[in-house]
């Protein structure tokens, strides 16, 4: 996959005006007997108050977004004209050796579609209406190609691996969908995928979904990949027993990252609903988190536009270090309802800094918003359990970062 331009936007730094009352003493008397014993009471107050000096702020990294859907990703129906029509059959293995539009259909058991084409070759698998159930093997396999569409028709397929996967040599197998290749899922169907020890859809490189209807049900994470996850489009539902959407690539810090524009997430997960280890930016769709651990976690958090509703039980939006220092939260627009578990939990929580420059966000929680740097509310329409708020108090402070603590106003 091509390196993705990186721009850096640098911070707007805040200027913190404090202002301290004069200290008052008071004096009363207190008799006892002949003795008089004077008894003097010091009561000191002290109010903070900052205020931003930009509109907007953020040390969060912008993906360029401008060639990460080609023409063909966003096709969502096929010319069949020329296609390779293949009727599966139970335990007989089908190999795709060669660039070209390859239609299937079929209810069958132990079966493979193996992609194995040349390094140039843009491969398209049509599914209309299939259901490959196997016991430890992927149902789609690609192991070499340029390319591979998985296009439904305005049929139902189905996709479940019911065992434990077997590895391929030195290949750790281990997705209902496995590819090595760029993949792209798009189409006018619905594709149901089960899978019972381990991962829904897994790539080793990077995974577009623009259309089409997903069911996916895993114990492990429902929708991998090593370089990006990026959707374009689509109506996912996701019950997994790990994270829903997890991408991370430990050898090139600019990748391993989630981007999201259109289409609807419906996802209920036992770890993370949305993880990226470098960069999650968010700019349209609607994502509606059922329940998690960590809702949205990145390296960096940029979230322009959208509907966004999540219940977590550790962080809402979580901004931690994991392949630079340049740790972020940025809201420039969307609706975001943020409610939270009880414990030690935050609806936003940066290890690095947070900037809220527009959007509309509510959050119920004990514990709003924690940076361990700066927190700037510098546009939008904030409420923390109710009660609007036009300046970020951070109710915990941590310990990593400098820290500018802003006091609160609520209106």
């Amino acid at each position: 996959m091509k390196r993705k331009m990186i721009k850096t936007i640098s911070a707007i730094t805040m200027t913190l005006l404090l202002s301290v009352s004069a200290v008052g003493c008071t004096k009363a008397q207190v008799g006892s007997g002949n003795a008089a014993t004077t008894q003097t009471t010091t009561t000191e107050t002290a109010s903070t108050k900052a205020a931003s000096s930009g509109t907007s702020a953020s040390e969060a990294s912008a993906l360029d977004t401008s060639q990460l859907f080609s023409d063909r990703d966003l096709e969502q129906s096929v010319d069949l004209a020329a296609a390779t029509q293949i009727k599966l059959e139970s335990n007989k293995d089908v190999t795709l050796n060669k660039e070209g539009v390859y239609v299937l259909s079929g209810d069958v058991k132990n079966v493979t579609v193996v992609v194995e084409a040349p390094e140039d070759a843009k491969v398209q698998i049509v599914l209309n209406g299939v259901n490959i159930t196997n016991e430890d093997s992927p149902a789609i396999y690609v192991k070499a190609a340029d390319k591979v569409f998985v296009t439904s028709t305005d049929s139902k397929n189905h996709m479940e691996v019911s065992g434990s996967y077997v590895a391929d040599g030195e290949t750790n197998l281990d997705a209902v969908i496995f590819s090595k290749a760029d993949m792209t899922l798009n189409g006018t169907g619905t594709l149901e995928i089960v899978s019972s020890n381990g991962n829904g859809i897994s790539s080793k490189d990077d995974l577009k979904i623009t259309g089409g209807v997903y069911n996916i049900k895993s114990s492990a994470d429902a929708i991998e990949a090593k370089d990006a996850i990026l959707i374009n489009g689509g109506d996912i539902t996701i019950d997994t027993g790990k994270d829903a959407l997890h991408s991370e690539n430990d050898e090139d810090a600019s990748l391993g990252y989630i981007y999201i524009k259109n289409g609807t997430l419906n996802i209920t997960a036992a770890d993370d609903a949305i993880r990226a280890n470098s960069i999650v930016q968010i700019d349209g769709g609607t994502i509606n988190i059922k329940t998690c651990e960590e809702g949205i976690e990145g390296n960096n958090i940029k979230i322009n536009d959208g509907q966004i509703t999540l219940y977590a039980k550790n962080d809402g939006i979580n901004a931690a270090s994991k392949v630079n220092n340049n740790v972020a939260i940025e809201v420039n627009g969307g609706t975001i309802n943020v409610s939270m578990g009880s414990g030690d939990t935050d609806g936003f929580d940066s290890n690095g800094n947070i900037y809220i420059n527009g959007g509309t966000i509510a959050v119920e929680a004990t514990s709003a918003f924690d940076s361990d740097g700066t927190a700037e509310l510098n546009g939008g329409n904030v409420t923390v359990n109710g009660e609007k708020i036009t300046q970020i108090t951070q109710s915990q402070m941590g310990g990593r970062g400098k820290h500018k603590e802003l006091g609160a106003e609520s209106l």
